[in-house]
């Protein structure tokens, strides 16, 4: 299958990039990995009447840890970002995350910032933004906006981007002291879309007992879904917890629809599985118990 027609640039400056944009409005998308906008390209999904190349924009291939915060530049590949020792010490989730996106060829090319932008409901990325209160950092020649966390997705492949803004990075507060978190998902081959998923944190006390905890679902909606488990949880000793009530809790605020992959009956089962699965070991990284990946 070939793409519709389309006028290409490929700005040698962010400045430059920010001008077209302006000027192309809704008529322009961005291409950074492509791996996504390609085959939506080919299929005839979408057809802009330009793409902006911003490969020569060799200011937003950063990755940046720094200040108790992770920043990804948006030209930074899945690859790049999963590689990186020092984000992985900092934000182990993301070095997770990552190993469950697509396979080596597509995060060879494929870009971090490009994938939460394309907010797709079923992708491990947005729920990691969501989760951990990530700023999404969008850049227009009227200036910088910054939009956080599960604002950054406002239905099924659209996110909060605006016609003439770049999204130029992501900006992660990096893990503090006993917290810990993990992602569980359930595919049918590795690298295929999840049937259903979910990323957590938990926060544990100086004793080791649980004080917060928040699960952000992926696969289970339009959107990622964040749900707060502190009532159920609080005060839980980390290496004992009884997850009845705070799975139910989850269970009974998923809707997630039939297709032809799953029934939604069965995803909310699964989410409630993967749920405990996650929760028990996110709380044994938070007490020191089990390292991060």
């Amino acid at each position: 299958m070939k793409p519709p027609a389309f006028a290409y640039h490929a700005p040698r400056s962010l400045e430059a990039g920010l001008d077209l944009l302006a000027d192309l409005g809704d008529d322009a998308k961005v291409l950074a990995g492509g791996q996504s906008l390609v085959p939506m390209l080919n299929m005839r999904l979408v057809a802009p009447a330009a793409l902006v190349d911003i490969r020569h924009l060799d200011d937003l291939d950063r990755i940046e840890v720094a200040d108790a915060v992770v920043r990804v530049g948006a030209r930074a590949t899945h690859a790049r970002l999963e590689r990186d020792d020092e984000v992985a010490a900092a934000l182990p989730l993301l070095r997770e995350a990552l190993g469950l996106v697509a396979h080596p060829v597509i995060r060879n090319r494929g870009t971090t910032v490009g994938a939460v932008v394309h907010a797709d409901p079923a992708s491990e990325l947005p729920a990691v933004v969501a989760l951990l209160d990530a700023d999404l950092v969008l850049t227009s020649t009227a200036g910088v906006r910054r939009v956080r966390g599960a604002d950054a997705f406002v239905g099924p492949l659209e996110s909060a981007l605006r016609p003439g803004e770049l999204a130029t990075a992501l900006e992660f507060p990096a893990l503090p002291p006993r917290a810990g978190t993990a992602i569980e998902e359930l595919a049918r081959r590795h690298g295929d879309y999840a049937l259903a998923g979910v990323a957590v944190r938990v926060d544990v006390d100086a004793d080791g007992h649980l004080d917060t905890a928040r699960a952000a679902f992926f696969g289970v909606g339009g959107m990622p879904f964040v749900i707060t488990l502190d009532g159920p949880l609080r005060g839980q000793p980390s290496d004992a917890l009884d997850l009845t009530d705070a799975v139910g809790e989850a269970r009974a605020a998923l809707d997630p629809d039939d297709d032809i992959h799953a029934t939604a009956s069965y995803r909310r089962h699964l989410a409630g599985v993967l749920l405990e699965r996650a929760l028990r070991r996110a709380a044994s990284r938070a007490a020191g118990r089990e390292v991060g990946t």
